[in-house]
């Protein structure tokens, strides 16, 4: 799928999971702006997976361990085939399986539960050694976010993949530069990340992760260390009152905002 086609599907994205956050009343509208882009390169161009049978062992594997903007997950999926379009409804619903973290349990196509930063890319880790230990073809990536790497978990993680030669693993770092209640810069901030990652023995690529000509090219890289993908984001990218404040992480529209971020995501559908 070319650029542009990506490009289309990731709007369609934006737009749902605007509609489905204002129609929950909850969500994390911010960090799932900044990861869309990403999460439609992984899924409609990138990785093989299989809608019908989304537990076919040599299927390339995702971990979102930035497991608060589950709904942009959810929406992807949905989009891609793997749960009815018209579940996002339920979003956060009583007895709906769509939760505000994803669950491994009851979505299909999610592979394993997150929500508490600084899990994800360990777990990954396990999932890319495996691979090597069974001789498996699959490919598997993660997305943290900036914010969440000042967990240690994600320090001790990185060289062990780095001592395992693990060249079947993708982390994305998510680098919209805001967290909870605060930009990166005004908390504990270990950007720039590259040089950190590379003084582990990973290859790093450093992009604009809201642009696909970009994202793809680095999505596909292949080395023979582990890859970490430093995606410079905007929070609350494509809607121009969100983006880069930081009180959209979670932060809910109300009827007039949600009027016009509908028109400036509709504008070129």
């Amino acid at each position: 799928m070319l650029p542009n086609d990506l490009d289309r599907i990731a709007r369609q994205i934006r737009l749902r999971d605007l509609q489905a956050v204002y129609e929950a009343g909850a969500g994390h509208i911010g960090g799932e702006m900044s990861a869309i882009d990403i999460l439609t390169a992984l899924y409609f161009r990138v990785m093989r997976v299989f809608p019908d049978a989304p537990r076919q062992p040599d299927r390339d594997r995702f971990v979102l361990s930035k497991g608060h903007v589950g709904l942009a997950l959810y929406v992807t999926l949905a989009k891609r085939g793997f749960l009815p379009e018209d579940e996002i409804s339920t979003f956060l619903k009583p007895h709906s399986r769509l939760n505000g973290h994803p669950n491994c349990n009851k979505v299909p196509g999610v592979e394993t539960n997150t929500g508490p930063l600084g899990h994800g890319l360990p777990v990954a880790v396990g999932m890319a050694k495996a691979a090597k230990i069974t001789g498996a073809s699959y490919h598997t990536y993660v997305m943290t976010g900036d914010g969440e790497m000042q967990e240690g978990s994600n320090w001790e993680a990185i060289p062990a993949a780095a001592q395992f030669g693990l060249n079947n693993l993708t982390l994305i770092i998510d680098h919209n530069r805001f967290q909870q209640g605060a930009a990166l810069k005004d908390t504990n901030n270990l950007a720039p990340f590259r040089p950190k990652l590379e003084s582990f023995g990973w290859h790093v690529s450093e992009i604009n992760g809201n642009a696909m000509d970009e994202i793809v090219p680095a999505l596909e890289t292949r080395s023979d260390r582990p890859h970490a993908i430093v995606a410079h984001t905007n929070k609350g990218h494509g809607i121009s009152f969100m983006q880069d404040r930081v009180d959209w992480h979670h932060k809910v529209p109300n009827a007039e905002q949600y009027k016009i971020a509908v028109a400036e995501l509709s504008e070129s559908l």
